[in-house]
Formats: C-alpha cells, structure tokens, sequence
C-alpha cells in the first residue's frame, strides 16, 4: 500500500491553519499616494480600517483569491480587477497575528491609476471601502487591523524600491500621459522633488520606457505649448535604474 502513512507522515498530527490574502493597493490621486482600505463589518475588529483581503478557498490559488476578495469587497468589476498589475509582496506568519486561530497570509500589492470611489458589495467582511492618503492610513492612531499597518509599511517601501529599476510608474497613469503626469507620480511616492529637465531627458534616453502617441498633446493649464502625450512602451525593467535622490531636489 502506498501513501502517505507509509512513509511516515500523519496528516493529524500537525494543527490545522488557514490561509489568507491582503491587498496593498495603491494609486495617486490628488497629487497624494492612497491606499484602498475596507471598514470591517464583522468580529474580530469590527468597525476598523484594514486592507481588503480574505480566506483563500480550498479549490483556488492565492492569486485567484486576492483578485476574487478585491472584487467583492471594493466593488470593483471583474474586468478592472483582472487588469490590474498584482504581485506578491510576502508571507505574514506570526502566530498571534489574527486571534480567530493560526492564520498565515499571503500578502499582494497592486498599482493602479486613479479609479472611482470603490462601493464594497456587502459580502465578506468589508461593510464599507474608500481610497485613504497613506499618510493618514500610516499615522500614529490610525490602527488597521491584524498587522496591516506592517503590511502596509513593507508594500509602500516595495513600490518605492520597484519604481527605481522597473517601468510600473506607468501603472499609476492614464493609458495615455504627459511626461509632467508621470514625473509627478514618482515625486508622490517617493515624496521628493525631482528636477524637470533632467526627469525628461533620463526617461527619453531609456529604451521602451515610454512612447511619443504620434500627433496627440495636452494643454497642461500652463501659458506654453499643449504637452505631448506618451503611452507605455514595451519594456519593463530600466537600464541605467532612476535612482531616489538622498537629498535635494534631483533626478
């Protein structure tokens, strides 16, 4: 006979745990970094802000569960959610973390432009959802359930990190953009200052980081020439990287 007994191994012996999945979510809006964040309508921390998340299911993979959590607890349709550019962050295993019972989470965070105000379904534990500055989210007081506020911390230091030596900056902006657009989407995660004509020249000089939309511009609001747009091109790591400046207001 053959199996797992044969060799040994006693599926009872080990207490059984569950699996999760939470979403770090984030978009610019307003010139300010957000993150997606659900009010809870059930025990434990009823009534608390946390990251969307939720039970994977027995029959399905982390991924399927994060994108079938963001959907019903934001709101936001399948099509919106399939698109998004979703990657794991890493795993959360404290013992204590959750105080229902042994709970291991899978950690996901997305990068989107801006959307409209999600409106959680009514399913799962999500009673209500909202897009949150990450600075108020982030505050001292603010107290996301489980240990989102450390999830939180870690995803928005990975963003900061991929958008270094990667081409997700265009994650954050409309299909079609201005370079102005896209600058200031570095300045607002990295909360810095970046010099204009050396952003330009250094995004410009990296092959298939973006692409002119041939006879297409902007009017910007300034007295100049309507800005050209750009669309994302077709590569996905930056060579030389776009390094966060130590100080000062450069690129």
């Amino acid at each position: 006979m053959s199996g797992a007994r044969e060799v040994g191994y006693d599926p009872y012996a080990f207490e059984p745990f569950a699996v999760t999945v939470d979403l770090a979510v984030f978009t610019v809006r307003a010139g300010a970094l957000h993150v997606l964040l659900i009010r809870r309508g059930q025990e434990p921390y009823a009534g608390a802000w946390a990251l969307p998340g939720g039970f994977v299911l027995p029959r399905e993979s982390a991924e399927t569960a994060a994108r079938r959590e963001l959907a019903e607890e934001t709101g936001l349709s399948e099509a919106v959610v399939a698109a998004l550019h979703l990657e794991q962050l890493r795993t959360y295993s404290e013992p204590d973390r959750d105080p229902r019972m042994r709970v291991v989470s899978v950690a996901f965070t997305a990068l989107v432009p801006d959307l409209p105000e999600p409106a959680a379904e009514g399913g799962g534990d999500a009673d209500r959802a909202r897009w949150v500055p990450v600075g108020e989210a982030a505050a001292p007081g603010a107290a996301l359930a489980f240990d989102h506020a450390v999830i939180l911390a870690d995803a928005r230091e990975r963003v900061g990190a991929k958008l270094e030596y990667t081409c997700l900056a265009t994650a954050f902006c409309p299909p079609e953009f201005t370079l102005g657009e896209l600058q200031s989407v570095y300045e607002t995660v990295w909360d810095t200052v970046l010099d204009r004509p050396n952003f330009r020249r250094k995004v410009l000089a990296t092959p298939g980081f973006v692409e002119p939309v041939p006879g297409a511009a902007r009017l910007t609001g300034g007295r100049g020439k309507p800005a050209a747009l750009y669309r994302p091109g077709p590569a996905t790591t930056l060579h030389p990287p776009l390094l966060r400046p130590s100080e000062g207001p450069t690129a």
